[in-house]
């Protein structure tokens, strides 16, 4: 089987110019490539009593619930501003281009419980460091972050110091 960033198309100038877009759609087309995804994100974290997997709108959506099931743990989604029914805490941060909020249910998380953060892609480490804080609000104790593709080069895991991060695919330069 070919390798998972084989299914990772580059599309540049996207969503701005000089940014180069890494589209996983190739990915989630293909079965096999999804499946092995899922389950790398998971192996880790398998033996750590998981409760409960954070992602991100819009695309760790994807793989959370995915990775939640593969532990059986639930899944809890953090959305953008507005999206939520239910009393939300939110946080914003700074992304590669721009900044932005995030929203979570404010009892989506017990104390004490045991969370993993999975997103699909970790650029400057804003949006993770954002939902770390949501969780560490409510009192959750996160055990790791995984993502799909760390982009190296933006030093996005300096932004989540002391805390285990796993990316699958790691792009060094633009």
């Amino acid at each position: 089987m070919p390798k998972l960033d084989d299914f990772i198309r580059d599309v540049p100038d996207f969503p701005k110019e000089g940014i180069v877009f890494k589209d996983i759609t190739p990915l989630l087309a293909d079965a096999g490539a999804l499946k092995k995804a899922v389950r790398q994100l998971a192996d880790p974290y398998r033996d750590k009593h998981v409760d409960v997997v954070v992602g991100m709108e819009s695309r760790g959506f994807i793989f959370a619930p995915a990775v939640a099931c593969e532990l059986g743990a639930g899944f809890v989604p953090t959305r953008k501003p507005g999206k939520l029914p239910a009393e939300a805490i939110s946080h914003s941060y700074e992304l590669e281009y721009g900044t932005d909020t995030l929203e979570m249910h404010a009892d989506a998380i017990k104390p004490g419980q045991k969370v993993l953060m999975v997103d699909d892609l970790i650029a400057t480490g804003g949006t993770m460091a954002a939902a770390c804080a949501l969780v560490r609000q409510v009192g959750g104790e996160i055990i790791g972050a995984a993502f799909l593709i760390e982009l190296c080069f933006l030093h996005g895991r300096e932004k989540l110091p002391g805390l285990d991060v796993l990316s699958l695919i790691k792009v060094d330069g633009e």
